[in-house]
């Protein structure tokens, strides 16, 4: 399934700045290599919502390459780079973002990323935790692991935890 982007016409405007993010972030691509042939992440979902930036597009195409199925949302509304979003999507990375969503549309599409049920949530912002437990507590009740970028979203998960809603 193909994600929910605005301008898939501008993928290979997305795929110049990714390139270019990639040769400015070895380590990354050094990972990669060593792993590629074995592919460790392989039948793992990771649902992330996160800046949708040329830097994040290193980050989870690495994580695609290593196996991993990965559906991507965007932690802020007016950061995400449309180019990236469309590049990103027509690698088969699931996309649900674009620059100027609602606040609605926000929410919807951090809910689409839950859909895929992550075995693994990578965070800015603790939207995408947030809506796990708090919306869709069959499927938190099975992710295995859980990354969150940011103090505030360590704070919104300490004051889950604190109201016995961390599961």
């Amino acid at each position: 399934m193909k994600g929910r982007i605005k301008h898939p016409e501008w993928a290979d405007k997305g795929r110049i700045k990714v390139e270019w993010a990639e040769r400015h972030m070895p380590a990354i691509g050094e990972i990669v290599k060593k792993y590629l042939k074995t592919k460790p992440l392989e039948g793992i979902r990771i649902g992330a919502c996160l800046h949708v930036t040329k830097e994040t597009a290193v980050l989870v195409k690495a994580l695609q390459q290593l196996g991993a199925r990965v559906r991507l949302a965007g932690s802020n509304p007016l950061t995400t780079q449309d180019d990236v979003a469309a590049y990103l999507d027509s690698i088969g990375i699931e996309v649900f973002a674009w620059r100027g969503e609602t606040q609605d549309e926000y929410s919807e599409m951090i809910r689409q990323v839950t859909e895929i049920k992550p075995d693994i949530v990578v965070d800015d912002g603790a939207d995408l935790h947030v809506t796990l437990h708090e919306e869709k507590k069959e499927i938190a009740e099975k992710v295995l692991g859980g990354t969150e970028e940011t103090t505030t979203g360590v704070i919104r998960l300490k004051a889950l935890s604190k109201a016995g809603k961390l599961l």
